[in-house]
């Protein structure tokens, strides 16, 4: 039996400690959150205890893991004090909006020797890992051109953006993550352009709210992003991978398969809304994969350097759209 502790009670956080705790394999022990009646909602109903403070979690001998959903620009910080503490750690992403930042974090992790696994939950939604198994087993020939759709029902919060570092290094960062997973090769090139059509406010911050993002791969695949903060009909998530012998293709979601034909035309439901909905069972196998590594002593994938090589694109992607010319990734320091 794995014991986990929980740092942060809000939407994700309701999401891993639901799951946690219908895995017979694990239980959840306590909860830490800023907002401590968030913290004891959340515990109450799972029938966890709730924690004063984080290095109640680090310091408690019985804790084998711990699940960070805090808010971003915590997570280095506690990913370094619960490798100190000799625990198993489950990062959303990033670690860190900053580059310096995130690899000093991961020397911490390196040295102390603890299991960190990075939740890009997209590689454990099964339309996309039957995808990427197909696409290896050459069902498509060579891949030639890969095309990501990524669009958000509305933009976030303000003050989430603000926090964030902007689309780039916050929503995209999941697109920079598929491609190179589904692909195979990291990219050695990258071009993109943006604008800000949604929010004046995101303008106001110096960010786009929408972007599309070229890469050239170390294979020679052409990598197509294309990535917006509003989408008026919902959770626009599309992959297309082309190749030398045809096409795979994985579309949205829908909460069921009905469609409607009359006069006026053929339609059906909107998209599923947004990403807890979209990928609940990649949550799910996200964590059953993280005991099934624990349990078995595997070490787990995606891992910070993942994390590292998404968030190093992500960088190569804001310069390129403030310079207006494509950056070589060699160009983006990696200390």
């Amino acid at each position: 039996m794995i014991t986990f502790s929980l740092l942060g009670a809000g939407r994700i956080g309701r999401v891993h400690a639901n799951n946690v705790c219908r895995h017979p394999a694990a239980r959840l022990s306590l909860i830490y959150d800023v907002d401590e009646s968030a913290a004891r909602s959340l515990a109450d109903k799972v029938g966890a205890g709730v924690a004063s403070s984080p290095d109640q979690i680090f310091q408690d001998g019985q804790v084998d893991a711990v699940i960070i959903g805090t808010p971003a620009e915590t997570h280095a910080s506690f990913v370094e004090d619960a490798a100190r503490a000799g625990k198993a750690i489950f990062c959303e992403k990033p670690i860190d909006k900053d580059l310096v930042r995130t690899r000093q974090c991961l020397d911490i992790v390196k040295a102390h020797g603890v299991t960190l696994f990075l939740a890009f939950q997209r590689r454990f939604d099964p339309s996309f890992a039957a995808l990427r198994r197909r696409l290896l087993e050459g069902e498509v020939g060579t891949p030639e051109m890969l095309f990501l759709t990524s669009r958000d029902p509305a933009p976030p919060p303000i003050e989430f953006v603000r926090r964030s570092g902007g689309l780039f290094r916050d929503m995209m960062i999941h697109d920079f993550d598929m491609a190179q997973w589904l692909l195979g090769a990291q990219p050695t090139k990258v071009f993109a352009v943006g604008g800000c059509f949604a929010s004046p406010a995101i303008r106001e911050l110096g960010f786009a709210d929408t972007a599309v993002v070229t890469m050239t791969l170390e294979s020679g695949v052409i990598a197509n992003i294309n990535c917006a903060m509003r989408a008026t009909y919902g959770y626009d998530q599309r992959v297309e991978v082309h190749g030398s012998q045809g096409m795979l293709a994985i579309g949205n979601r829908y909460e069921t398969s009905v469609r409607k034909f009359n006069q006026d035309g053929i339609g059906h439901e909107l998209p599923l809304h947004f990403f807890i909905e979209r990928y609940a069972q990649a949550y799910i196998n996200e964590l059953d994969y993280f005991i099934e590594c624990l349990n078995t002593g595997r070490q787990p994938s995606p891992n910070g350097e993942d994390g590292f090589r998404s968030l190093q694109l992500a960088e190569a992607a804001h310069r390129s759209w403030l310079s207006g010319r494509p950056i070589e990734l060699s160009e983006v320091s990696t200390r």
